[in-house]
């Protein structure tokens, strides 16, 4: 492919034009953290196009959007969103008294319950994270209340209760981290 003309002020103008519609192709990209789905991965792919993007047109000589470091940061930090919330659900449920059927339970009703109670909870983004929360308390419950080990009524709505808050509180370190990959990814594609 045949490297773009180096006029500074075009080059300076594609520069900025491209960090723009990374900020806000990233903002949504944020936005669909909070409805359970990989919204830091596709923003970290977003930045790994432009980055090859850059190579390949600009050279290796001149300014990359990002930098491969940064890039690398963010996947780590997104790597460790990922854990922080797997984390968060399990230990909820424990903490509620569980089982690790009632915490598969939690896992697959809250995804079935951000896909399936979304269109009933006409919120945006909001609407999909209570569908999430509502569908990981019935599932944790639906877990605990179908394994070999039952436990007490009272014991399963605690253990379900667990998992929801554990749910909630995963997804919003998630969401945090995120946006800490979005402040590195955009104040590193305005920088000179």
């Amino acid at each position: 492919m045949m490297p773009l003309p180096h006029d500074t002020d075009v080059m300076i103008y594609i520069a900025y034009l491209v960090a723009f519609v990374f900020t806000i192709l990233a903002a949504g990209c944020l936005l669909l953290v909070l409805l359970g789905l990989p919204g830091t991965w596709l923003m970290l792919i977003l930045a790994v196009l432009v980055e090859l993007i850059d190579t390949m047109w600009l050279g290796a000589e001149d300014k990359e959007t990002f930098g491969w470091l940064w890039i690398g940061v963010c996947a780590v930090l997104a790597l460790l969103g990922e854990v922080l919330e797997t984390m968060a659900g399990a230990v909820g449920t424990r903490k509620g008294g569980g089982t690790k059927r009632g915490m598969i339970g939690a896992i697959i009703g809250g995804i079935i319950g951000a896909i399936v109670l979304t269109p009933f909870i006409p919120i945006p983004i909001l609407g999909t994270l209570i569908g999430a929360l509502i569908g990981t308390f019935v599932g944790a419950l639906i877990g605990e209340m179908t394994g070999k080990d039952q436990i007490g009524g009272g014991a399963v709505a605690k253990a379900a209760l667990g998992a929801t808050i554990g749910r909630l509180f995963g997804t919003m370190g998630k969401f945090l981290i995120g946006v800490v990959v979005f402040a590195v990814l955009v104040v590193t594609a305005f920088w000179p």
